[in-house]
Order: C-alpha cells, then structure tokens, then sequence
C-alpha cells in the first residue's frame, strides 16, 4: 500500500512538472510570436526583433487564385517590412495596429504550432497557423500557413 500511495505521489509530481514545463514552453512561444510576428513584421516594430524570431530559412505559404502553392522567404517579407518601415519610421499608427488573439499552441517537444487570429479595428484579418522549433537560441517561427477572411 505504501508503494502504491508514493508511486501515485511521484506519478503526480513528474506530471505537474511537466505541464508547468510546458506552459512555460507555451508562454516562451506567445512571447516570440508577440515580439517578432505581430509587434515586429505586422506594426513595423524592430527589425532585431523580426530577424530574433524567425528562423532565416522561414517560408510563408500561401495559394493563389489558381490553387498553387506561392512561397514567400522571410527575406523577402524583411525587405517589405523594410520599404513600409521607412515610410513609418515610428510604426504602424495606434489606430491601425494589428491585434492578435492566440487560439491555441500545442507543443511536442522542440515542435510547437500555433494558431492565431489577427485583427485590426476588431475586424478579422487572418486565421494564422504558425509553425515553430526550439533551437539553442529559442523557439523560432520556421513556416506560416493562413486564411484570408472577407
């Protein structure tokens, strides 16, 4: 009886370990996607921030009107940032900002997706989901899939 009462205490203290370990992972995850993705790339915040938080062989993926798969590098999307950043230096105005509700993130070990909704004036913009991997740096956003609403 001893042996089963501590088994099922060290049962539940290596479960309890692990889902702060993973709430932490997830809070780490928000945190990037926060700073790189909506505050940086969507309100032309720090291009620091944006390069800490993507991987550089990140792809955004999408499908045109001809149900083919586009591929837009992270370079590519820098370079954008980049043109609109320099015409607002100071960031995309207060009115405008981008908003973003997290949905969900599910990790499995140094694997995480995320789904986000991106708003603006509280009208829905995207559906993102968000790939990302944990290296010895953090966690990085490696792909990004989407939807457009109306």
């Amino acid at each position: 009886m001893k042996k089963t009462v501590l088994f099922l205490a060290l049962a539940i203290f290596v479960f309890a370990a692990r889902a702060n370990d993973t709430e932490k992972e997830k809070e780490a995850i928000q945190k990037v996607i926060q700073t790189a993705y909506v505050d940086g790339l969507q309100n032309l915040g720090k291009l620091e921030d944006i390069k800490n938080g993507f991987h550089p062989g990140f792809n955004l993926l999408g499908v045109n009107g001809n149900d083919m798969l586009t591929k837009f590098p992270i370079y590519s999307w820098i370079e954008s940032f980049e043109k609109r950043k320099a015409n607002n230096p100071d960031g995309r105005p207060e009115e405008e900002k981008i908003t973003c509700k997290y949905k969900s993130i599910d990790v499995t070990g140094n694997a995480a997706m995320a789904k986000i909704e991106l708003y603006q004036k509280e009208k829905k913009l995207f559906t993102d989901y968000l790939q990302l991997y944990k290296f010895d740096e953090g966690w990085q956003i490696v792909s990004k899939i989407y939807y457009r609403h109306e």
